[in-house]
């Protein structure tokens, strides 16, 4: 009988530390406020929406282009 018992919980060890899926955790309150890289934003000067990976960021404020950041200055 106490064989059976620790066959049992071995496969019982093996089962929940190895094979059983972890449950995802919920986002948290900082990667909630992290920017997405395809987010669009509004250029400060010529009001163009461009993905935000690919905006220049001076003072607070996008822009699209280094003209546009020139002629904003």
């Amino acid at each position: 009988m106490l064989k059976y018992l620790l066959v049992i919980g071995v496969i019982a060890f093996v089962y929940y530390f190895f094979i059983k899926k972890k449950p995802i955790k919920s986002t948290t309150p900082t990667q909630k406020n992290k920017v997405q890289s395809d987010e669009m934003v509004q250029c400060q000067t010529c009001e163009v929406y461009v993905e935000i990976s690919e905006t220049i960021l001076s003072n607070g404020k996008y822009y699209c282009s280094q003209e546009c950041l020139k002629s904003a200055k």
